[in-house]
């Protein structure tokens, strides 16, 4: 508790939040809002004015990813809700802390179909993690920390709070509270002594890291887990950040486009230790590369919502835990002076450098090279985003990441995320390298927000995989119906001339010699950089041509 606050309701928001630690909020101005906008003109606390609300909760999520703590947007009611449904999605599917706050109607006029309005708890209700309705001015904080507490907790979510306009302009004192404390569970010694046996006894297991909450120390901490026992180690779909992937015990990235020698060492274990991950769709290649709801192998599942536990995949040892917890308590564990160690993990390893090497045809632009490149030149710290579709694929097979908090890509497959996930990174580590890789259409989606990268004068470098084409799409569309286009094919701007319009430096590059060129220039630069790559439309991934 930390006294009270004493003034309109929007005040008190705003105030709250900055008791929160939030200095950053992402949003598209609204009337039905205007008082909370005012409000922050003496707080604080950054605004950043986006150009379309999907795109500003997007960045708001990538916050969330980046700081563990909730990213923060604000929108308005009716349009303003809708479009930033794309963002509260990413961040229910990928376990992201975020906060959204809604601008709605006045409380005399709500149920009465009035301008914009939405019913926003059937709306958002099986989206959002839980929808709050702020009516009563003289409990903002009380459900502000409410709203901050259920975002943070267990199964990291997006939340919803509602806002009516007439309630923002209320004066009341209101009891101003701290950051509520956030609970965090760690593994018991029982469970813990269980698993060990289980190692002990187990002749090929394998590890499976991923999910919400790990930090750089959790992953170092699993990394001395992993080399004492001599673990291989795979990741869950676009968390390959969580482990070094130059770590000897490194296995490589369990997703789409998965190396089909890690796909058969995982369907081989006879026990899996799955740390953080849900086991979704794409990590379980449908549910078929572990067997739903009953895997073959012996499993040992720890996450840090219970209710997620047994909740699609039965496990035969359940470990409630956060992973900086459960890493630090399995970097103690000791294996037996007599156990001897295997060569599962460096075999493992051998295998995903191997899946690494580029494999361009001679005459094609060499995509892996290029994402090479791109590697060497972010560094260790720097951050890459991307959105969804094929042409992310080269990323997942031939970028190495080496340390957490530099991966930014949806688990969700949400289209449109890359542009708005660097625009939050370069602005939450201006210190840090930031690259955006995007496919054409991906980039369109979202590609209005280059006026906010050249607004905030952020050097981001955005680089536009641009073959024609809803490439995935048009891959499936082949594949059930061959030689029958329909709905794929883009006709595209020119992406060069479309960016210089915004004011960014672009070019268009049609080798790796040219690319790396073109990143140097942009690392002379004090804005943002386009790079645009003319992919024959018949590639859609590393291995897979028309």
């Amino acid at each position: 508790m930390t006294g009270s606050s004493v003034g309109t309701a929007a005040a008190v928001l705003v105030d709250q939040l900055r008791l929160f630690g939030v200095d950053t909020v992402f949003g598209v101005p609204g009337e039905s809002y205007l008082d909370v906008l005012d409000a922050m003109i003496d707080a604080p606390i950054r605004f950043v004015a986006c150009r379309q609300e999907g795109g500003a909760a997007m960045m708001a999520e990538a916050w969330g990813k980046l700081t563990q703590r909730p990213g923060v947007c604000f929108v308005t009611r009716g349009p303003g809700a809708t479009n930033a449904s794309a963002g509260v999605h990413v961040a229910r599917q990928d376990s992201t802390p975020m906060l959204l706050f809604v601008g709605d109607v006045p409380r005399p006029n709500r149920g009465r179909e009035a301008f914009q309005e939405i019913d926003f708890e059937a709306m958002y209700g099986q989206v959002a993690k839980a929808v709050i309705r702020i009516d009563d001015a003289r409990r903002m904080p009380e459900l502000l920390a409410r709203a901050w507490l259920c975002a943070v907790s267990g199964r990291p979510g997006p939340v919803v709070v509602t806002l009516p306009e007439d309630m923002l302009r209320e004066c009341c004192q209101a009891v101003a509270l701290a950051s509520p404390p956030i609970p965090s569970p760690t593994p018991d010694a029982a469970s813990l002594a269980e698993l060990g046996q289980l190692l002990v006894a187990a002749e090929r297991p394998f590890v499976l890291a991923g999910g919400p909450g790990w930090t750089q120390p959790a992953s170092e901490a699993l990394q001395r887990f992993a080399e004492r026992w001599a673990l291989p180690v795979g990741v869950s779909f676009r968390r390959q950040d969580v482990f070094d992937n130059h770590h000897g015990c490194y296995a490589g990235h369990v997703g789409i486009g998965i190396d089909p020698a890690l796909a058969s060492r995982i369907r081989g274990a006879d026990l899996l230790l799955v740390l953080g991950s849900r086991l979704g769709e794409i990590t379980t290649g449908g549910y078929r590369l572990i067997d739903a709801p009953r895997p073959a192998q012996t499993l040992v599942h720890v996450h840090p919502d219970a209710a997620e536990l047994g909740r699609v995949y039965q496990a035969d040892l359940a470990i409630v835990s956060a992973m900086p917890a459960c890493s630090e308590a399995l970097a103690r564990l000791e294996p037996p002076p007599d156990r001897i160690a295997g060569t599962a993990a460096g075999e493992a390893h051998r295998d995903w450098q191997r899946f690494l090497q580029p494999r361009d045809a001679p005459g094609e632009l060499p995509l892996a090279a290029i994402v090479q490149s791109l590697a060497a030149w972010l560094g260790e710290k720097g951050i890459v985003c991307n959105g969804a579709g094929n042409y992310a694929i080269w990323l997942h097979r031939h970028y190495s990441w080496r340390r957490r908090g530099t991966q930014l890509a949806p688990t969700s497959g949400s289209m449109g995320y890359g542009v708005p996930a660097a625009i939050a990174a370069a602005l939450r580590h201006p210190d840090r390298r930031v690259a955006c890789w995007a496919g054409d259409g991906c980039f369109l989606m979202h590609g209005q927000e280059l006026a906010t990268a050249v607004a905030e004068r952020l050097g981001i470098v955005f680089i536009v995989v641009d073959n024609g084409q809803y490439g995935t799409i048009r891959m499936h569309q082949e594949r059930r119906f061959p030689g029958r286009v329909a709905g794929t094919r883009l006709v595209n701007p020119d992406f060069v001339a479309l960016a210089q319009a915004y004011g960014v430096h672009a070019e268009a590059v049609a080798s790796a010699l040219a690319f790396e060129r073109a990143l140097a220039r942009a690392a002379r630069g004090d804005g943002p950089f386009l790079i645009h790559l003319k992919l024959d439309a018949a590639r859609l991934t590393p291995d897979l041509r028309l």
